[in-house]
């Protein structure tokens, strides 16, 4: 008898990023230094919301970590955010007053009102989409 091997479907990525986010990562990759393998995206309790978004510069990545990479950025996700993280698009905006990124993440429930903070789902079958929280350049740490 005959097993044909099964197929094994690509892994889906666990975010995306929009063409003006990936350069934007890619430009502050290239600033902080040739050590920096990419952009760490977590999270983590906090703000009236009950999470935030951490984003730090990583010089590894770590077991279990997802990576992200497109048009020479990488971004490198935690592995405790996944589930809560899973089919998130990571933008970049700048307007007159600011320039941040901004996550249009399906799991969202909801914000607090400066948007710095928020509250989210574990990734279901449908989630629907909801409006981005806001984290500026200046967020990402060292």
């Amino acid at each position: 008898m005959n097993n044909p091997t099964p197929k094994m479907r690509p892994k889906p990525k666990v975010m995306t990023m929009t063409p003006a986010a990936a350069q934007r990562v890619k430009e502050l990759m290239a600033a902080n230094g040739e050590d920096i393998l990419g952009l760490r995206i977590g999270l983590k309790k906090g703000g009236c919301a009950g999470m935030e978004y951490d984003m730090s510069w990583a010089d590894e990545v770590k077991p279990l970590e997802d990576v992200v990479e497109q048009d020479g950025a990488r971004v490198i996700i935690d592995p405790q955010a996944v589930l809560y993280l899973l089919g998130t698009e990571l933008d970049y905006t700048v307007d007159k007053l600011s320039a941040q990124f901004v996550f249009n993440n399906p799991n969202q429930q909801s914000a607090c009102g400066c948007g710095e903070s928020v509250n989210l789902a574990p990734a279901t079958a449908a989630a629907p989409v909801t409006s981005g929280a806001r984290t500026s350049d200046d967020d990402v740490k060292a």
